[in-house]
């Protein structure tokens, strides 16, 4: 039973990867969107409340806040989604193996914008979004392509949420490399381990945490 933010942790710590939130893609979800709806009538958790250790919308930025071991963004399905330290070398071995980000560039695996996006990050360490649209000359006319750039970067983990800012009326995602985020242990193991042992690990991983998860399911979540 999750009563808490501190469950949630620990819940995630064991786990080590689930969903934001909503659909879960048919693998995993600690707390799905339909909580209010089917917790136990006692359970304290419900969304968008405000309170950081009852709301699950408080949580993910809370886990950036508050810990060095768990990593939030937009990874799983192009939707938001929490892996810890744990993991994250198996889904970075997966995901991007041993090509630099200019290499992939090279080879037409990443799109212009998401190459301007990227450069502005590493540019800056850690930036808002708002910003990096203004220091990188995205205009107006630019935003789906914008909002879709900096979704890829976070699927192919080249950068990863690391807080946000108030900006104007609304806050703002502030945005670092995964380098930065994690710093050089993460990269270690993510390069000592194959991309084909990974996958299979997080598949293995992900049966054990839901075992009628579809095979066709598991294929298209663990690569993104």
């Amino acid at each position: 039973m999750i009563n808490s933010f501190d469950d949630f942790v620990k819940k995630l710590l064991d786990v080590g990867f689930t969903m934001g939130g909503g659909n879960s893609e048919g693998i995993y979800a600690v707390i799905p969107w339909n909580w209010n709806e089917e917790a136990p009538h006692d359970s304290p958790i419900a969304w968008h409340t405000g309170n950081p250790e009852t709301d699950p919308w408080e949580w993910r930025i809370r886990v950036l806040r508050e810990r060095d071991d768990i990593a939030y963004a937009k990874v799983f399905n192009k939707k938001s989604g929490f892996i810890t330290k744990e993991w994250y070398p198996h889904f970075l071995s997966v995901r991007r193996g041993d090509s630099t980000f200019e290499e992939a560039y090279a080879d037409g695996l990443i799109s212009n914008f998401a190459k301007r996006i990227y450069e502005t990050v590493c540019e800056n360490g850690t930036i808002a979004a708002d910003i990096i649209k203004q220091k990188a000359g995205f205009s107006k006319e630019d935003k789906s392509g914008f909002d879709k750039a900096l979704i890829e970067l976070q699927m192919k983990m080249y950068i990863t949420i690391c807080g946000e800012q108030k900006l104007k009326a609304w806050p703002s995602n502030v945005f670092c490399t995964t380098e930065h985020f994690w710093g050089e242990e993460v990269f270690e193991k993510s390069q000592a381990l194959y991309p084909k042992d990974a996958y299979e690990q997080i598949k293995q991983q992900i049966l054990k945490i839901n075992p009628a998860a579809l095979d066709k399911k598991i294929k298209k979540f663990i690569p993104g």
